[in-house]
């Protein structure tokens, strides 16, 4: 299936979709190219943002913001979050023993990725109503829904490993 309808499958039936993810593709190429998709909408949702703090400001110029967000977004979070995956496999693996880290990897990134077209509307409403009650509701949202595609994710991650043994 194509990866924007397991996106949007993603809200209703999380684990079921990271399931079939595990079945399709255990490369991690499949991966990082979640990762990066993901990092890069997330990007690219900060836009109108750093537009409204450019124009309301001009200590930093837009061209500088962008920047930072494109080394940030691009170059450092994909980092960071390898760190959290590999923090996650640790877990699943003291939980249970012979977990792979690979799907523990696979259902952040996915989480990650299942919640950038939100996190693109958070960042247009943020851009439009500015810092208030609003942005912080919807960006509480967005981090709910984060954790529940994590955690169900995490727990498929397990089924696959009681289902392979």
């Amino acid at each position: 299936m194509a990866l924007s309808g397991d996106i949007l499958r993603s809200y209703r039936a999380p684990r079921v979709v990271l399931r079939e993810r595990l079945a399709h593709s255990r490369r991690e190429g499949s991966a990082l190219i979640y990762l990066t998709i993901a990092c890069a909408l997330i990007f690219v949702a900060q836009w109108p943002r750093l537009a409204r703090q450019a124009h309301l400001s001009d200590e930093v110029p837009l061209q500088a913001l962008m920047a930072g967000a494109l080394f940030g977004w691009l170059f450092v979070a994909p980092l960071f979050f390898y760190g959290i995956g590999a923090l996650l496999g640790l877990v699943l693996r003291l939980i249970r023993r012979g977990t792979d880290p690979f799907a523990a990897r696979l259902a952040l990134f996915w989480a990650l990725l299942a919640v950038s077209p939100l996190v693109l509307m958070q960042g247009a409403l943020v851009a439009l109503v500015g810092p208030g009650i609003l942005a912080l509701v919807s960006g509480l949202a967005v981090i709910a829904a984060f954790l529940v595609i994590l955690v169900a994710g995490l727990g498929a991650a397990l089924e696959a490993d009681r289902a392979e043994a």
